[in-house]
């Protein structure tokens, strides 16, 4: 007996959307730092704090948010 095609394309989904949250975990450092930057070059600072704050920051939500999905779709 043949399984549901439902069964068969799940792996593939949960692969393409952890593919999808990298992306995003990249974009969303890589625009944080950016930010970052630009913030330290404006206030005139030569420690980057700004772009260590966001980049931390950024990273910490977006843990948080792989967190709340990974255990929601493993149910």
């Amino acid at each position: 007996m043949e399984e549901p095609s439902s069964r068969k394309k799940k792996p593939y989904n949960q692969l393409l959307r952890y593919a999808g949250l990298a992306f995003q975990m990249m974009a969303a450092i890589g625009i944080a730092l950016w930010g970052g930057y630009m913030l330290d070059q404006w206030v005139g600072m030569r420690f980057p704090l700004f772009m260590i704050i966001f980049s931390l920051l950024a990273l910490a939500l977006l843990l948080w948010q792989i967190v709340k999905d990974t255990s929601k779709h493993d149910r």
